[in-house]
């Protein structure tokens, strides 16, 4: 019997047809652009994707914008520059600019605000300046205090000072100008305070130095506690132990025990407080106008909680660029007004308190202080240690201004004519385009050049001809 046979069938006939491709977009092929996808990116690629390109541009569009309201500010300034140099032996124009590390962080903070901000406009002007750096509370009150003291013992003959004492850098350097006939500058100064916390103690040294008194006060004498007798039998027997004993060799190879870092000197007492200002009398050779200053804003907050707020900060730091500028440039041009007097607030005295313009100047900035700053500071209660005493705590103190110091203060502030000419200077993209377009530019720049140069042609010789 023979057997079923299944029918073969070849396996060309039970493969599928392939599909005819679809016909590419017109459009996009005269344009020169590829075909689009197949299909869209998933949802999840969708929402990175559209966060990473809106984060990256407002990131590039801020630093771009600042660079250019930072470029604007120094073409306002930079005409200072080319101005010469009084005639004669005479020192340029030199800014004096405090600084202070923010509540809660270190100094380094306010170094990069200033660098990044502040220096700049100021070295497009041509300008010179110095520093008064202050790491702790305190230090910038007494280098202002000390100064204007200085000014006064100068005008009253009152100058004596230790003739064992060797003499600072400052003074050897003066010493050699005046033997040189190097006169002082004889024009306005000014100074530039950053942030609210370096205000405050700007102010309380700027009152210190004009209404306190040349002297530091008499220190209270404190008794010394006698020594236990056997911590002084202790001692000798040490002491002749030690004479007895060989110095001992150190082994090879052994690294030297590092020498003890030496202490930063006490920090200056104030002469005055707050409450002696009006027993206190103004001396009879003040100026009626104290040199110009110019608070410059630092906003500075702490935290994970202020995450947001931070955030809007850190993609608005143009506006910050504009305003700081805005600022140096007015303490560059030499422009200033007197303090505004604010009107009084009536309060549950009979006599309204009178206020200053000074006292409002950056008072925002004291919401973002970390809290530490307005809680009482703790003092050691350990046996055996003496108790340090209570340094004036003088950024969590309101500002106390006196009339006569108040009245006497101006401020940096650039005139109307001055921001009519700041609203009409346009600045070049090319001074605020970024590394990688800046690179595009000058390649396309040297494409150009190359295509548009004329060849040079080489003269034949008679030889060469023939």
């Amino acid at each position: 019997m023979a057997e079923p046979t299944t029918p073969t069938t070849s396996p060309a006939s039970t493969e599928p047809l392939p599909k005819p491709p679809k016909p590419r977009n017109q459009a996009l092929r005269m344009l020169g652009l590829p075909a689009l996808p197949k299909k869209l990116p998933s949802r999840n690629w969708s929402i990175f994707w559209s966060l990473t390109i809106g984060i990256t541009g407002a990131i590039i569009y801020d630093r771009r914008e600042k660079r250019r309201n930072i470029a604007k500010w120094r073409h306002v300034v930079e005409h200072l520059a080319k101005e010469p140099l009084p005639d004669g032996l005479a020192q340029p124009r030199k800014l004096t600019i405090y600084l202070s590390a923010p509540p809660g962080d270190g100094l380094r903070v306010a170094q990069d605000h200033y660098t990044e901000y502040v220096k700049p406009v100021l070295a497009a002007s041509g300008l010179d300046w110095e520093f008064v750096q202050g790491r702790r509370e305190g230090d910038v009150r007494a280098v202002a205090a000390e100064k204007v003291r200085k000014v006064r013992r100068n005008w009253e003959g009152n100058n004596e000072e230790d003739p064992n004492r060797p003499p600072t850098e400052e003074e050897i350097v003066e010493a050699i100008r005046k033997s040189r006939g190097i006169e002082d500058y004889a024009g306005i100064r000014g100074d530039v305070v950053i942030g609210r916390h370096t205000w405050k103690e700007y102010l309380r040294g700027i009152h210190e130095g004009w209404l306190g008194p040349l002297t530091p006060p008499a220190a209270p004498e404190v008794p010394a506690a006698p020594a236990p007798e056997s911590d002084s039998s202790l001692s000798a027997t040490s002491d002749f132990a030690s004479e007895e004993k060989p110095a001992e060799e150190k082994p090879v190879g052994e690294k030297p025990v590092e020498e003890a870092k030496p202490k930063r000197p006490p920090q200056p007492k104030p002469y005055n407080t707050t409450n002696d200002y009006i027993t206190e009398s103004l001396p009879r050779l003040a100026p009626n106008e104290f040199t110009p200053v110019a608070p410059i804003r630092e906003p500075h907050i702490l935290g994970f909680l202020n995450t947001p707020l931070r955030m809007q900060r850190f993609f608005n730091r143009r506006k910050l660029a504009d305003d700081i500028g805005r600022e140096v440039a007015a303490v560059c041009l030499c422009t200033y007004r007197e303090f505004q007097q604010l009107p009084a607030e009536e309060g549950d005295a009979t006599e309204p308190e009178q206020k200053f313009e000074q006292q409002n100047e950056l008072a925002w900035e004291e919401k973002d202080w970390v809290k530490t700053v307005w809680k009482e500071a703790k003092h050691s209660t350990e046996e055996g240690v003496a108790p340090e005493e209570p340094t004036e705590r003088i950024r969590a103190s309101p500002i106390v201004m006196d009339p006569r110091i108040a009245t006497r203060m101006r401020r940096f502030e650039l005139l109307p004519e001055d921001e009519e000419r700041v609203s009409k200077i346009v600045v070049p993209e090319t001074e605020v385009e970024g590394w990688t377009k800046g690179k595009l530019r000058n390649l396309y720049r040297w494409g150009v050049d190359k295509a548009t140069k004329p060849k040079k042609t080489v003269p034949l010789d008679d030889a060469d001809v023939e």
